[in-house]
């Protein structure tokens, strides 16, 4: 699998007229490598390839360690950079141009590439290993699903506990056990707890403010799975019955996120499906103080392309894992945000396919 991810790389290295790419960006390792040590690189070669590395492979999990086809060589000591070490190799074996991800690369090290290897022609591979990425194979799904279990579990039992009380940052860190004790390699990225008038912020990071009676309770958490990443969103109600502003709000957010949902297909524009959400907020008087995307790609990274937003250019493909979490926040009163992580599939298959399963019901807890 690994070695046929780096074949597609080769084809378009050629195809771009480079011989030889170095790939930097640890997550575009992890894609072509199987894992990314600490520092690690990978060296895309005509015929062979090399992973470079600053440290031990010994101990560390079998699902972190690279493909075993794959050539490793370990640097000596710990000052080398494995970049510049890879950029002296491919030189010294007569390689005359050599692709590099700038946009990962510090202007140091780039610097520090050329005046190791002045006679190799340096040029910019540019987000050719993301695009690669894009569309997931069935055992990168399969990895989403069992993170989205992961993630469903641990929310649902934090809802069976007593929360009135406790505060936003307890909530937050018991959410994040909870994902390591079912499986994850740990939280996809900062969970988010947001209670009363801080909830349906978007990226609220938790406070010391309780949990308190009639209060709308928003969390956002994401859960990571060799690597890929999957993420939730829901808002609830403690204690009571909703109030009446509380059900009218929860319900236009739903609309948004179920217009979302629905326009997920293959070759649906990406500002369609941001556009299908909005049309519901903005009509209902909620056009301002809306966040710049509606939804995101996610994989290796919890952020990644395609990116859901009225300016987004291209068309979703299928098998392209993407989040649908629109939102709305009234300063002072608080707000509700759903999140869902969702497959594009075409319409014969079923439509897009739903990985984050926990209800969408407005709960009273």
């Amino acid at each position: 699998m690994y070695a046929a991810r780096r074949e597609r790389l080769r084809e378009r290295c050629a195809a771009g007229g480079s011989a030889a790419a170095l790939v930097s960006r640890p997550a575009n390792v992890r894609y072509l490598a199987g894992a990314a040590p600490h520092g690690a690189v990978l060296l895309l070669g005509r015929d062979t390839d090399l992973l470079l590395h600053a440290g031990p492979l010994a101990g560390r999990p079998e699902n972190e360690r690279p493909d075993e086809s794959l050539p490793t060589q370990v640097l000596p000591g710990t000052d080398g950079d494995p970049a510049v070490a890879a950029a002296d190799l491919a030189a010294s074996h007569g390689v005359d141009s050599l692709a590099l991800e700038e946009h990962h690369l510090t202007v140091a090290r780039h610097r520090a590439i050329g005046s190791v290897a002045p006679r190799l022609r340096l040029t910019d591979l540019g987000g050719a290993v993301e695009q690669l990425r894009l569309v997931k194979d069935e055992e990168e799904i399969g990895c989403l699903r069992i993170a989205a279990e992961i993630a469903d579990q641990a929310l649902s039992e934090l809802l069976e506990s007593i929360l009135v009380g406790r505060t936003e940052r307890h909530l937050a860190l018991e959410l994040e056990r909870r994902l390591v004790d079912h499986g994850a390699d740990g939280p996809a990225f900062p969970t988010s707890v947001g209670t009363g008038p801080n909830s349906g912020r978007g990226g609220h990071r938790p406070t010391d403010r309780r949990v308190e009676e009639g209060d709308f309770l928003s969390v956002c958490l994401g859960a990571a799975y060799r690597g890929y990443c999957c993420e939730i969103g829901r808002t609830f109600v403690i204690g009571t019955s909703p109030a009446e502003w509380q059900i009218e709000l929860y319900d236009l957010v739903f609309a948004a996120q179920r217009a979302g949902r629905e326009a997920l297909a293959p070759g649906a524009a990406c500002r369609d499906v941001d556009r299908a959400v909005r049309q519901v907020l903005d009509s209902a008087g909620y056009a301002e103080g809306l966040p710049h995307l509606t939804g995101h790609g996610v994989g290796l990274e919890n952020d990644e392309d395609p990116q859901l937003a009225p300016s987004a250019m291209g068309k979703l493909d299928a098998c392209v894992p993407v989040t649908v979490e629109p939102g709305v926040h009234l300063p002072g009163r608080g707000g509700v945000r759903i999140d869902d992580t969702l497959v594009v599939r075409p319409e014969a298959d079923g439509g897009p396919e739903l990985l984050t399963i926990t209800t969408k019901e407005l709960l009273a807890l």
